[in-house]
Formats: structure tokens, sequence, C-alpha cells
């Protein structure tokens, strides 16, 4: 008992001296981790079941377990094998390294859901707002994307694919652009 305490009390002792170098940081990649990757960072899931636990090790309790692969979530911090997390609605704990896969995914408009049927995110067919929609997203959908351009990203969702603003997903930082 009293080592669960002691190491519960270590791992939120050392998240909270961790996040605190991030906080600074926001979100622009400024820092490199002990990876040599940039921190915060975006990955997704690679397993159907992923633990989320409370420190970096499998001493450490789980809080949580994701049950999709292809989640995306954000690399906050880095320690051994170990990489905090962060999903889209603001749980942070922590996942070994293998269970992370450098692919992209984002989630449209995560802090829309729940506020009507009537918001949508637009998927259109060229990466400008007055091109052609292709599909209109619900809020939470899920869906990989291959390239931004900083404004827009290319996805695809259960056979539709396209642009969305790069505003109206979670998963791709503002300005961020890659291929």
């Amino acid at each position: 008992m009293r080592s669960t305490v002691l190491k519960s009390c270590l791992a939120l002792a050392l998240g909270f001296v961790l996040s605190a170098g991030t906080a600074e940081l926001g979100y622009a990649q400024a820092a490199k981790g002990p990876s040599g990757l940039p921190l915060p960072r975006f990955v997704t899931l690679k397993a159907k079941r992923v633990n989320l636990r409370i420190g970096p090790g499998t001493d450490y309790a789980a809080s949580w377990m994701y049950l999709k692969a292809g989640l995306p979530v954000e690399i906050i911090q880095e320690y051994d094998n170990w990489r905090q997390v962060r999903d889209a609605d603001g749980t942070e704990g922590w996942v070994n390294q293998s269970l992370l896969s450098g692919a992209r995914a984002a989630i449209a408009a995560p802090w829309m859901k729940g506020k009507g049927k009537s918001v949508f995110v637009n998927m259109r067919r060229e990466a400008q707002p007055s091109a052609t929609v292709t599909a209109k997203l619900e809020p939470g959908v899920t869906m990989t994307i291959g390239e931004c351009n900083g404004d827009w990203c290319f996805g695809k969702t259960d056979g539709a694919e396209g642009w969305v603003a790069q505003s109206e997903i979670w998963g791709a930082y503002p300005g961020e652009a890659f291929k």
C-alpha cells in the first residue's frame, strides 16, 4: 500500500515537472524530446487496446483504456520508452511508445460535439472555402490525414475524402504543414 501511494506521488510530481516545461511551449513545436523528435507532436494509437497509465511504467496503474486503433493523441513529454500523451478531451497519461504510430489522424471539431444536429464540418473537393462540399462530418468523426498545407488538411473517412479546414480539426497544429 505504501509503495503504491509513493509511486502515485512520484508519478504526479514527475508529471508536474515534465508538464511545466511544455506549458511555456503552448502548441508550437519549439523543443525536441530525448528521442530527437519535436515536442509536442501528434501521433495515433497503433493498437485496439491501449492502457493510459498514471506514470511512465507498467508498475503504474492504468487510469483509462482506449479501445480504438488510429485515434489521434498528442505527445507532450517523453521519458525512456514512455510517452506522456493528451487526447482530444484533454485527458493525459502515459503510453508505451510501442503502442503509438507516426501515422496522422484527426478528429472533426471535437469541441462542437453535442452542440446540435445542424453543426457539421465541411469536407471539400479542393483546399478552399468556396470548393464543392464532398461530405458533412459530424463533430467527433475520426479521419486519417495525409497532408496539411497550413490552412487545410486532406483527409479520408468512411468512403469520403477531401479537404477540411485545419481550424476545424484536432490532430494538426495551426499553421502546420506536412506531406
